[in-house]
């Protein structure tokens, strides 16, 4: 079931205007401007090479633009002191593709390293801690002790999952968190991050390819093409929006399972309803 879209008038957590990014002679972005709201899970979508994740690097602090602006909770990140913008980070949690563990470090290491690190708590408050993220992040008990490498796929963006909201994040960002699981768990994970956001009144700035997760959790859907954020607003809008990749990514075979698939499930949650 799509989550309610927020009004128009919602605040802005993220204003990026007049972004370009370019690396030796390709333009990967070219005057581009995104708001996100408050509150909202926007799902960023476009083909190979448009910079999905480069905006997100960029946004995140970890990618410096070649020119623009990226405004966090009105604060200029580009403009900021390395201890400023350490602490307006704080305020970020991320999930990278694949999600990017440490492989020397157990489940529950990996999730209490940066309240070691950036909040300065002892190794054993840390793991005690970081036990109850990977429970909110639904893993099972026993798992804490286990290595990245004796986790499924989906357990592994779990364990990812746990590690980004460990420092209570106000915005969450989520680079391709389906990629790789099969439908049950991609499905899982989706509502997982709907409950989360509802539960903890998160900011979710969501990468993908899956037409099923657009459909499923997203308030609004930005489509990047023409190295500039093409078009902007909710799923229904966007996917009658006149582009020859817009009209094939939405209206194609893939496009028009997951629309049929969010009907037959808003059909059986009305129906079920008393």
């Amino acid at each position: 079931m799509n989550a309610v879209a927020k009004p128009q008038t919602a605040e802005n957590v993220i204003e990026v205007r007049n972004l370009v990014n370019r690396f030796g002679t390709q333009t990967v972005h070219e005057h581009l401007d995104l708001d996100v709201r408050r509150g909202e899970i926007l799902g960023v979508v476009g083909g190979s090479g448009t910079g999905k994740s480069v905006l997100l690097r960029s946004i995140v602090g970890l990618q410096r633009p070649t020119s623009g602006q990226v405004h966090v909770f009105g604060k200029d990140l580009l403009s900021l002191s390395p201890d400023q913008r350490s602490l307006l980070e704080r305020r970020f949690g991320v999930l990278f593709q694949n999600g990017a563990l440490f492989s020397s470090l157990n489940v529950v290491e990996n999730v209490a390293m940066p309240l070691i690190e950036h909040a300065g708590l002892s190794r054993p408050d840390a793991q005690q801690l970081g036990s109850v993220k990977l429970a909110l992040a639904g893993l099972p008990a026993g798992t804490e002790t286990k290595t990245p490498a004796e986790l499924s796929g989906g357990m592994v963006k779990r364990a990812a999952l746990a590690r980004a909201l460990a420092l209570d994040p106000e915005i969450l960002f989520l680079d391709e968190p389906t990629a790789g699981l099969d439908p049950i768990s991609a499905a899982a994970f989706d509502q997982l991050i709907l409950t989360l956001r509802d539960a903890l009144g998160l900011t979710v700035f969501l990468v993908t390819h899956d037409l099923d997760t657009l459909y499923t959790i997203c308030d609004r859907v930005a489509v990047l093409s023409q190295k500039k954020v093409l078009v902007v607003g909710p799923l229904d809008q966007v996917a009658e929006y006149p582009d020859p990749w817009v009209q094939a990514y939405f209206h194609g075979p893939r496009g028009r399972a997951a629309e049929e698939a969010h009907e037959r499930d808003a059909k059986s949650v009305f129906n079920a309803s008393p």
